[in-house]
């Protein structure tokens, strides 16, 4: 299929050229033309970086009337990385189109700066829970008039606390209003939201188990216990050659610290993301690795999330996570937008029963390297 044939118009087709999105993902081939029928509930279910954004974005933006000065849709995302990725591919989308403004609101940034700006025409919001809420409280924002309520990386959300501040959301515009909802996985907590707030006639697409893990990643393991760890990693780091970028996942804060402050001793540039940083020192991090002046990033699961980079050509997993779906997000960080990448997990003897679970439930296989 192409996004000709999908409906999709010449315009916004010129744009996803010059980003360099000439073929459509299964997930976008899949949810485009449900999408773009009007009025529909919608529950999608498909990875990390397969291409979520365009598949509810280019629908979206084909609805939004740019005549009307009013928020006609709002997105709701886990995090303010994530938030301000979605706003600039919806920026970048309309290069050729009539203009549509869109304004993504976070935390970790001044409120009044945000209501500041939403006074501007606004037609999309993009938004973190807690701080959409805040807005609400303020009355800073209307989305009474909002057709479409997309909700990317649900099941992010939920693991991150926001289910109350979802539901004051799904409360506040309950009406005449679409929910498309995506998500890498459907847990319990995310069906009984699902049953409660979605039609009864949902449309749902989910993008089979072969197609869900990213066929470009490579799944690879050594056998190490934790003393040996450090050493693997040095080993393999200096194989893949000084040029080739990487996230590193641990499973705890403090064997982040430990480990990025063990790589900065061997001389790596290396950024440290986790939990308890400021969002000043968090961003600073996230620039630096985006421009690349540094060459890796060692993060926790919790920090990882909405992080999108360009061209990585790894993962490795430091520790094991506890989650299939936090293995499933991170090995989701390499191989994107068409590339490979290699995901390579160092496991003790431990992990090594957890390793083989993420097998079955992915139906993937890994490969033992030395």
């Amino acid at each position: 299929m192409t996004f000709k044939e999908l409906g999709v118009s010449e315009e916004i087709i010129k744009g996803l050229k010059e980003m360099g999105i000439n073929t459509p993902t299964k997930i976008q081939e899949a949810s485009i033309p449900i999408l773009s029928e009007g009025t529909i509930d919608f529950v999608g279910q498909a990875q990390t970086g397969t291409g979520k954004t365009a598949a509810f974005g280019l629908p979206l933006l084909a609805q939004i009337n740019p005549e009307k000065d009013e928020v006609q849709a709002l997105i709701l995302a886990p995090t303010r990385e994530l938030g301000q990725q979605i706003a600039k591919q919806l920026f970048k989308f309309t290069k050729y189109t009539n203009k549509i403004f869109t304004e993504a609101v976070y935390g970790g940034e001044k409120i009044d700066i945000q209501i500041s700006k939403l006074k501007r025409p606004t037609q999309i919001v993009v938004a973190t829970p807690g701080r959409l809420v805040d807005l609400l409280q303020r009355k800073a924002v209307d989305i009474s008039h909002i057709n479409t309520l997309v909700l990317d990386e649900a099941d992010e959300m939920l693991s991150m606390g926001f289910k109350k501040d979802l539901t004051t959301i799904l409360d506040a515009t309950k009406g005449n209003r679409s929910v498309w909802l995506f998500s890498a996985t459907i847990p319990q907590e995310l069906n009984e939201i699902i049953n409660r707030y979605v039609g009864k006639n949902v449309r749902r697409v989910s993008i089979d188990k072969a197609d869900a893990v990213n066929t470009g990643i490579e799944h690879k393991f050594v056998m190490q216990d934790d003393n040996g760890k450090l050493d693997t990693l040095a080993y393999y780091l200096k194989s893949v050659g000084k040029h080739q970028r990487g996230i590193i996942f641990t499973k705890t804060k403090a064997t982040a610290r430990t480990l990025s402050k063990q790589l900065a001793a061997k001389n790596y540039e290396v950024g440290l993301l986790e939990g308890d940083m400021l969002q000043k020192e968090r961003d600073k991090v996230m620039r630096a690795f985006k421009n690349k002046s540094l060459r890796l990033l060692v993060s926790t699961d919790v920090a990882a999330r909405g992080i999108d980079v360009a061209n990585l050509a790894f993962v490795v997993h430091y520790q094991m996570p506890e989650q299939t779906e936090y293995y499933t997000h991170r090995s989701g960080r390499t191989a994107r937008a068409g590339n490979t990448g290699t995901s390579l997990a160092l496991v003790n003897q431990y992990e090594l029963k957890k390793l083989r679970e993420i097998e079955k439930e992915l139906g993937i296989r890994f490969t033992q390297v030395r």
